[in-house]
């Protein structure tokens, strides 16, 4: 595991090292998406939609659409099964025009226990002004199957949400002027005075005139106007292909339950003893049955036999020299010949040494 985890590091290295485009390490300022949410019905279920005894705004909902539809179902008692009450969410992307087509995420708000095979009613989406940017409808395509019997019931996936590919239809757009803009920020997505800097320079360079200027670390400020283009949207797009090399911090990242360990290039460790063992208990039950003989008196008698150990495994005490780059780093890890889960608790007691010189996130 962790020679792989060397591997895949080393080559992460080298692609890093690489020059990235300004598209992306910055986010533009004004060209961002939009969230949307609505609240509507999936019909046409299997008898697993929602229970309308558990959950009761789904035969609300259902009897305010039958009515907006022509049918009065008020004081009416009816408890189908193939309906269930969903939460529709979608991204409005920038620059969106009515008209177009936006994929949508339903997922079960009740207790319905599948949505597959179901169909979105119309349902209006809204944004966080409260206005209505889209309309959803359409088939559902479920991320999961399930199936149940008298006694048993087996479940793959996710049955309870899916998605509709351009399940919503665009009905009005953002309103901004960004025709009308005189400048542009560039937002960094890893905040970095270094990597701002280096962005900075390259577009200064790129136009061959003071037109970027740095403002703190995740933003770049670009004055339009003295690019000489058009148009900001001339200006976006030459800035877009631009070549800047980021500079990364020291970083390491451990997720506890999959025992995954990812190390950034940077990372360096100050030279460490490391002891690391286990004490091992066990006791073994062995009992054993005693009978009388043939034709003789007695009872059959269950006598205990236990045996109890100590062990103890571990790799001793051994020594981590210190890094000066990723690779030696990795290789005097290695060298403790441990499993990941246990290189975890060592890099914690390193780092609470003092001796790991790289920010420590644990998942």
């Amino acid at each position: 595991m962790i020679r792989f985890l060397l591997a895949l590091v080393l080559t992460a290295t080298a692609a890093v090292a690489e020059p990235i485009r300004i598209k992306d390490l910055v986010e533009f300022d004004g060209v961002r998406g939009n969230d949307l949410v609505g609240y509507g019905l999936v019909v046409g279920l299997n008898g697993t939609g929602d229970g309308l005894r558990n959950a009761p705004f789904t035969e609300e909902i259902m009897a305010n659409l039958l009515e907006r539809l022509g049918a009065n179902v008020t004081g009416e008692e009816f408890r189908p099964k193939n309906v269930a009450a969903v939460f529709v969410t979608a991204q409005l992307p920038p620059f969106a025009r009515a008209g177009g087509r936006i994929d949508v995420t339903v997922s079960a708000i009740g207790d319905a226990k599948s949505l597959l095979g179901g169909t979105l009613v119309m349902t209006p989406l809204n944004g966080a002004d409260g206005q209505i940017y889209a309309v959803a409808q359409g088939t559902i395509i479920a991320g999961g199957i399930s199936a149940e019997g008298d006694a048993a019931r087996v479940t793959q996936g996710v049955p309870t949400a899916g998605v509709i590919p351009s399940g919503a239809r665009v009905e009005r757009e953002v309103e901004f002027d960004f025709a009308g803009l005189t400048s542009l920020r560039l937002a960094l997505k890893s905040a970095d005075f270094t990597t701002a800097a280096r962005i900075e320079r390259a577009v200064n360079t790129e136009f061959g005139a003071r037109v970027a200027e740095m403002t703190d670390a995740g933003t770049v400020a670009v004055d339009i106007g003295a690019t000489g283009m058009r148009s900001p949207a001339h200006v976006l797009a030459r800035l877009e292909g631009i070549l800047v090399e980021p500079e990364t911090r020291a970083r390491v990242v451990v997720d506890q339950r999959s025992g995954t360990i990812v190390m950034g290039a940077d990372v360096r460790i100050s030279r460490v003893a490391v002891a690391q063992g286990n004490l091992t208990l066990r006791v073994e039950e062995s009992p054993l049955v005693v009978q009388p003989n043939p034709f003789a008196e007695g009872e059959t008698v269950v006598v205990p036999r236990s045996n109890a150990s100590i062990g103890k495994d571990g790799t001793g005490l051994a020594e981590v020299q210190g890094g000066t780059d990723l690779a030696e780093v990795v290789a005097g890890l290695n060298a403790l010949g441990v499993a990941p889960h246990d290189m975890i608790d060592i890099l914690k007691s390193i780092n609470a040494a003092g001796a790991l010189h790289a920010e420590f996130v644990v998942n």
